[in-house]
């Protein structure tokens, strides 16, 4: 499956990251072992975070935490794995599985699973003790899917802890559901219904926005039961398998949709969000990121909102058993020759995972979604919670369903290569509605959707 010369290029990769990787740091002039935390934090957040690594550098003052803003997610990715090859990575950096799986082509990534099991107790500077593992409580305080994500390898092992943390939930015009009397849909056989009555009301609306064709695709597979991916536990090969009939027939139903104008995509809408439709009510629902409320809420007119938003979580194919998936960067820590540098950077992502003001204080300032859940608890939070509306609290409404759903998050297999299937799905879901938007014959539209399911296989096999 693989090509010779990629082949190669990736023993040279994994050659020489196995030489540079565990290259030493000594202590810098002030005495003080420092590590490095890449992240893209923008002035707001990185505020937040500084705060708090002066509260652990108070609790361990032996250590220094040098974060660095680094651009992009991609540009993490990107600078972390030129850095690999050298040996002069950082100690932690923000990532996502896919960006996980291609550090460990080298072997970089230091798994967790002996920190957070450990028993041993560490000192602070205050006299007071922790275990440097993580508790029955604390584990046990985390969102178990976002958790989870830092076990999607293969190998059940832990190589990241959950930090920024996001998930798709259901917009809505609650106004305009109220005015006509329409039910928010709980599943997708009430959403087509709800569509349906939308465009009967007025037939220019769209009624459905969906930002992520990618997310909508792999969503579908997941709550359906349905092959997407898989990950070898033993060789950490990923393997493709959404080009199947249960797929296809999801697939028919929604270019349907289209057809009939139930709904458009970020993509389909010329790469903006589908957040402009709705605040224009041009749509009166949109699926997307929960941390992307602020981008819902409608400008005032005469100082008045024009409408009320409300926040639900995505349809389900089967409401007992609820699928939603996870979003969001996680903070993984590279292995480094001093095992003091990895133990440090243990230290600090524990004690920002697991403190309760530090992850309320975080989402306020973000609308991403605390990762545990003691920081509901925190005052601050819980005043802002009660103060939740669909109008300038949106991002704490939309917090609050988050939080409500914690046990329907899911995460795909990370292998190399996954993120080449993620974007082909998005791709496949783009052609087929746009190929088939003219056609009329039912079995043309399956020839077409066929053809496409084809073409992404083919390119995700042919990346390898």
């Amino acid at each position: 499956m693989k090509k010779k010369g990629i082949a190669i290029i990736l023993l040279v990769v994994i050659v020489i990251a196995s030489l540079s990787v565990f290259a030493a740091c000594d202590k810098k002039d002030d005495g003080k072992l420092h590590i490095t935390f890449y992240h893209t934090m923008g002035s707001n957040l990185s505020d937040v975070l500084n705060e708090y690594i002066a509260k652990f550098e108070a609790l361990y003052p032996e250590y220094k935490v040098d974060a660095k803003q680094v651009g992009s997610y991609d540009d993490v990715r990107n600078q972390v794995s030129s850095e690999i090859m050298t040996g002069k990575q950082p100690n932690l950096a923000y990532c996502y599985p896919d960006h996980v799986a291609l550090y460990n082509i080298a072997g970089a990534v230091q798994t967790l699973d002996d920190y957070i099991n450990s028993t041993e107790t560490v000192t602070r500077a205050d006299g007071t003790t922790e275990t440097l593992g993580l508790t029955a409580a604390q584990k046990e305080d985390f969102i178990e899917g976002y958790y989870n994500e830092g076990k999607q390898f293969g190998d059940g092992l832990m190589y990241s802890m959950p930090f920024s943390k996001s998930t798709e939930v259901l917009y809505y015009n609650k106004t305009f559901f109220e005015k006509n009397n329409l039910k928010v849909p709980t599943t997708w056989d009430e959403m087509e219904e709800v569509c349906a009555a939308v465009k009967k009301i007025n037939s220019k609306i769209i009624p459905l926005g969906y930002d992520s064709e990618s997310n909508w695709f792999i969503t579908m597979c997941e709550q359906l039961g349905s092959p997407y991916t898989a990950a070898n536990s033993e060789t950490k090969e990923g393997h493709f398998l959404f080009n199947n009939d249960t797929n296809k027939e999801f697939m028919l139903r929604f270019v349907k949709w289209f057809q009939k104008g139930y709904v458009t995509t970020k993509e389909l809408n010329g790469s903006k969000y589908t957040s402009a439709l709705f605040k224009e009510q041009e749509a009166v629902m949109c699926i997307g990121s929960s941390a992307g409320a602020k981008n819902q809420i409608p400008a005032k007119v005469n100082d008045k909102y024009p409408f009320e938003a409300g926040i639900t979580s995505i349809p389900q194919i089967n409401p007992s058993n609820p699928k939603v998936i996870s979003q969001g960067p996680s903070v993984c820590i590279f292995r480094k020759k001093n095992t003091e540098e990895v133990k440090a950077s243990w230290l600090f992502i524990k004690y920002l995972t697991t403190n309760a003001s530090f992850q309320a204080d975080f989402s306020i300032a973000s609308g991403y979604v605390p990762v545990i859940k003691s920081a509901a608890e925190d005052p601050v939070y819980k005043k802002q919670m009660a103060a939740a509306n669909g109008h300038e609290a949106l991002p704490q409404l939309s917090a609050k369903v988050c939080i409500e759903q914690e046990h329907a998050y899911y995460a795909s297999p990370a292998f190399y290569g996954s993120s080449k299937a993620r974007d082909e799905v998005g791709s496949l879901v783009q052609k087929c509605f746009t190929n088939c938007l003219k056609l009329t014959d039912e079995a043309q539209i399956k020839a077409a959707i066929n053809a496409a399911f084809g073409i992404a296989i083919s390119n995700c096999v042919q990346s390898l």
